[in-house]
C-alpha cells in the first residue's frame, strides 16, 4: 500500500529521514545515530532528505562547536545521498527547540545552509507557532507545521484523541496566519496504543494496531477504542499484564479530512504547498487509499 500511496497520490515525492544527531554521553560530542539502510531502489523518486536533531544535542552542544556540528552533519548527508545515486534540491531539519536552545539551532541552521547550499526546510510544532516571540522562528526558506499531538495524552479513557482533536486545535489556529515563515503541512496518518495499569500510564506503543487489539484470545473490548488484556503474554516482545487496559488512538479518512478542514482555513496563501503525510510506513499506515489522499490534499 506504502508503494501505491507514493507513486499514485504523492506524485513521487518522499521526505525520508537520513540520521538523527543525538548526544552521546560517553563520547561527550552530538554523533550521528539510526542511519538510513535503503534496501529497495529509489529511483524514480524525489527525495527530500530529512534530519532529526535531539534538543539534548543542542543542549549540550557549545556555541564554538555549532559550525563544526553543521560541517559534519552536510557532510554524512552528502556522503550518503552520493552511495545512494540521490539528488535534491531541499533539507528538512526536524527538532523541537526550547527557548534555551533556540540560539544554539538558529546558529546550526545557518551555518548548514552554508555549507550545503540547499534549500532549508524546519519542521514546526504548534506551540512554536503560538509562542514566536518566546520560541523564536527559525532562519530557513520554509516551515512544516506538524498539525498534530495537540492533546494531552491521558489514562482517562473518555479523554480525547491527543494525536488530533478539533477542539484542541483551536487553542493552535487563531496563531497560524501570522507565522513568519511560508508554511507545508503535515497530517497524522500514525497510530498508537496507550497502556493503563491501575490507572497510570506504562507506555506508549506505535507497533501495536487495531488488528492486535482486536484479537479476542488476549483482548476484551470495553469500548470501541478501549481494551482489556484477558492474561499476562508478551505480544511483539512486550510485556502485558492481565488486566492492562490499552487505549487506541489514531486517525481515519473522516478524522483527516477534518483536520485538512481545520488548518487550511488559517493558512496564509501559498503556492505549490506541499501536505505530507505522516508517516506512511508498513507499521502505521492506517487505511488509507490514494483516492483518500488527493480528496484530503484538495482542501489546500
Amino acid at each position: 500500500m506504502e508503494t501505491e500511496l507514493l507513486h499514485t497520490a504523492a506524485d513521487k515525492q518522499l521526505y525520508l529521514r537520513f540520521f538523527d544527531v543525538v548526544w552521546n554521553e560517553q563520547a561527550r560530542q552530538s554523533l550521528p545515530d539510526g542511519l538510513l539502510a535503503v534496501k529497495q531502489s529509489l529511483r524514480g523518486i524525489h527525495i527530500t532528505p530529512v534530519i532529526y536533531i535531539t534538543n539534548q544535542a543542542l543542549t549540550y552542544t557549545r556555541p564554538a562547536e555549532t559550525d563544526s556540528l553543521a560541517a559534519k552533519v552536510n557532510r554524512l548527508l552528502s556522503r550518503l545521498t552520493s552511495e545512494q545515486g540521490i539528488q535534491y534540491q531541499n533539507v528538512q531539519i526536524d527538532c523541537d527547540w526550547s527557548v534555551s536552545t533556540k540560539t544554539t539551532y538558529f546558529a546550526f541552521l545557518r551555518a548548514f545552509k552554508r555549507y550545503s547550499g540547499k534549500k532549508l526546510e524546519a519542521t514546526i510544532r504548534l506551540h512554536q507557532i503560538k509562542y514566536p516571540e518566546r520560541t523564536g522562528v527559525p532562519p530557513v526558506d520554509k516551515g512544516l507545521l506538524m498539525f498534530y499531538n495537540m492533546g494531552k495524552i491521558s489514562a482517562d479513557l473518555n479523554a480525547p484523541n491527543s494525536i488530533y482533536n478539533e477542539k484542541d486545535a483551536t487553542a493552535y489556529t487563531a496563531a497560524i496566519p501570522y507565522y513568519q515563515l511560508p508554511l507545508d503541512v503535515a497530517l497524522p496518518v500514525f497510530s498508537w496504543a496507550i497502556q493503563i495499569r491501575e490507572g497510570k500510564i506504562q507506555q506508549l506503543y506505535a507497533k501495536l494496531g487495531m488488528a492486535d487489539l482486536s484479537n479476542p484470545a488476549n483482548f476484551r473490548p470495553v469500548s470501541a477504542h478501549v481494551f482489556k488484556a484477558l492474561k499476562s503474554f508478551y505480544l511483539k516482545g512486550l510485556y502485558i499484564k492481565n488486566g492492562d487496559l490499552f487505549k487506541f488512538e489514531g486517525m481515519d479518512a473522516e478524522s483527516l479530512e477534518q483536520a485538512a478542514r481545520q488548518v487550511s482555513k488559517y493558512l496564509a496563501p501559498m503556492e505549490n504547498r506541499h501536505i505530507i503525510y505522516y508517516e506512511i510506513s508498513s507499521t502505521s499506515l492506517l487505511p488509507l487509499y490514494a483516492k483518500d489522499i488527493k480528496e484530503i490534499s484538495a482542501h489546500f
